[in-house]
């Protein structure tokens, strides 16, 4: 029998919490049986190892109450990193992604699409770039499915999604307006010419 679909499920959520213990305690909690070559491996792909290799103790650091001594967009990577350690068959990612600025978020959700493989995923977000490559979108408004598709068929419909998507766009083009970031047309998903032009890329 294939026991892949009967490993529990993994979360990752917006708010990971995190025990006043070391990093390596807090990741194998619900794998303890995780091997060092393991740990390693979750770390990459949570893009969570080269914060660690700063770290005079490494895993074996102590990461304080409620992770006090981490930021919150690492506090989010180890959260990922114990999820993919124990290996589920159904992820859930509970807006996994919102505390890690731009370009760490690229990086997570280029080893996250490659974690999927194999599995079912669960994206919750309203960071609507982060769920762009996903099979399906489901689009809730007031609890009830408004809306279902891919990303590109649901532009096309023009629809809440659309609106939604043009909404976060034009935020992000008066940030990048204001100084408060730039943006590139890798990281707002579009490739046509007026939004080259108009976000720098």
């Amino acid at each position: 029998m294939d026991t892949s679909m009967t490993r529990p499920p993994a979360r990752g959520p917006q708010d990971t919490v995190l025990f006043n213990a070391s990093v390596r305690t807090n990741l194998v909690y619900g794998a303890p049986d995780a091997t060092d070559a393991q740990i390693q491996a979750a770390c990459a792909l949570a893009r969570v190892d080269s914060y660690l290799a700063r770290l005079e103790k490494g895993l074996d650091t102590a990461v304080g109450e409620r992770g006090l001594r981490l930021s919150g967009g690492e506090k989010q990577r180890l959260g990922i990193a114990r999820a993919l350690l124990r290996e589920p068959s159904v992820l859930v990612l509970d807006e996994a992604t919102s505390a890690l600025d731009t370009e760490t978020e690229r990086e997570v959700q280029d080893a996250l699409d490659a974690a999927a493989a194999g599995r079912c995923t669960l994206a919750i977000a309203h960071r609507l770039s982060t769920i762009v490559n996903v099979d399906e979108i489901l689009v809730l408004k007031g609890g009830v499915a408004a809306e279902r598709g891919t990303h590109e068929a649901l532009l096309e419909a023009g629809g809440l999604y659309a609106s939604m998507w043009s909404k976060q766009a034009n935020l992000e083009r008066s940030k990048a307006a204001s100084g408060e970031g730039r943006l590139t047309c890798h990281e707002c998903k579009c490739c046509n010419e007026e939004c080259c032009k108009g976000c720098g890329g």
